[in-house]
């Protein structure tokens, strides 16, 4: 009888204990009498569709602010009867609606910290509709995105733990005793990491990377000799993407080895980042495709982007903001470098020309049976006006015909 009533007492204990947790759990773990959301992720891992096809959408220079109370810039009154970060959020809306995109790219300057002093609460309503779309993005930073209450390292962190968001503050480091930055590789900058896209669903590489995306931060300003100048692509960067881009060649060469009975293209790959570089001001005398508005806001460093990314010889197509006003795409030894074109409202543009975003299609090339590598890089841009309306379209890239 004693034996029953010790065990009765555990148990009561027992009881108790738990209750004990759950209680401290439910008190001490709400936030303003809300428990802590978990992040939710999209769906992984990026692949390409059923019917061959992966398509992304650009975002450049959203430059959103306080939401209603942060007006327009540069716009006609007749257009609009209030304008303000409201209207890039509705442009953001309409063209997830209309394109339907795989995966949204934010180039930079996505915030104008000057205009907010909670950069966390602008965050959150710039990437609101991206968010409740559910559709997978990332981004980096732009020059003015620090300008508020975060540093670049707070922005990218916080950045990678919103709701579907595939960004990352920086690469993993693969060497323990290479780490200067907790778990993250030592490399110049924040928001430096790649992302790959997958085969067709049923297809020989649909656990294969066939298109790959490497993002980068391009800085915001730095003093030269004593001469303020915009922010650059630095050495360890460089050095990173050629190590990357090894690596994901190296896979590729492997595919290749265990797949005999079937062709494996090389795959492609595209870069986004802000600040455009140096040589893109040679564009100016060159055939593009759009419109060249203004000049080419630059660093006075030029780092060596241009001749690393052509030694690497998988980046087909560089996507660049910074300039709002100019929205062309131009050849450069072989890699295109195209502007977004500026989306958001409360970033300059020219009074009477309609805010605009770049549309980026990835085509499989169909073999006897079933979808292959990538074929055929295309793009696209939409006005912001009552049709959004579509226009310079163009074939960035194509796999060669002898292949």
């Amino acid at each position: 009888m004693e034996s029953q009533t010790v065990k009765w007492k555990h148990y009561f204990l027992y009881l108790a204990f738990i209750y004990a947790i759950l209680y401290f759990l439910h008190t001490n773990l709400l936030l303003n009498d809300r428990p802590i959301r978990i992040k939710k992720w999209p769906h992984l891992p990026l692949r390409f569709r059923h019917d061959g096809t992966f398509k992304i959408l650009q975002v450049a220079d959203m430059h959103f602010g306080s939401g209603l109370l942060s007006r327009c810039r540069d716009v006609l009154p007749s257009h609009f009867h209030y304008c303000s970060d409201l209207n890039t959020t509705r442009f953001l809306k309409a063209m997830i609606q209309l394109e339907k995109p795989d995966f949204v790219a934010f180039t930079g300057d996505n915030i104008f910290g000057p205009s907010t002093t909670d950069a966390a609460e602008s965050l959150l309503r710039a990437f609101g509709a991206v968010m409740e779309s559910g559709i997978p993005w990332a981004a980096v930073l732009g020059n003015h995105d620090q300008e508020s209450s975060m540093t670049r390292e707070e922005l990218m962190s916080f950045i990678s733990l919103m709701d579907y968001s595939l960004s990352q503050t920086n690469p993993p480091s693969k060497d323990i005793n290479n780490v200067k930055r907790g778990m993250f590789l030592d490399i110049d900058g924040f928001g430096n990491y790649n992302l790959s896209v997958y085969g067709a669903p049923g297809s020989h590489l649909a656990n294969s990377s066939v298109l790959n995306l490497f993002f980068l931060d391009s800085g915001d300003r730095e003093t030269v000799q004593g001469v303020r100048t915009y922010g650059w692509i630095k050495d360890s960067q460089l050095n990173w993407l050629r190590s990357a881009s090894q690596e994901l060649q190296v896979q590729n060469q492997e595919v290749k080895h265990v797949i005999k009975t079937q062709p494996v293209d090389a795959s492609a790959a595209l870069a986004f980042f802000h600040i455009p570089i140096p040589e893109v001001r040679q564009l100016y005398y060159q055939k593009i495709v759009g419109q060249f508005r203004e000049g080419v806001a630059c660093s006075s460093v030029n780092s060596g982007v241009l001749k690393t990314l052509v030694s690497i010889k998988d980046v087909k197509a560089v996507f660049i903001g910074h300039d709002h006003t100019n929205d062309f795409c131009g050849n450069l030894e072989g890699i295109w470098f195209c502007y977004g074109g500026g989306f958001g409202y409360h970033g300059y543009g020219r009074t009477g020309l309609a805010r605009r975003a770049r549309v980026i299609l990835a085509e499989l090339r169909k073999g006897d049976k079933e979808w292959m590598g990538a074929e055929r890089i295309k793009t696209w841009k939409r006005l912001d006006d009552e049709n959004l309306s579509k226009i310079d379209e163009q074939v960035l890239w194509e796999l060669s015909p002898s292949r």
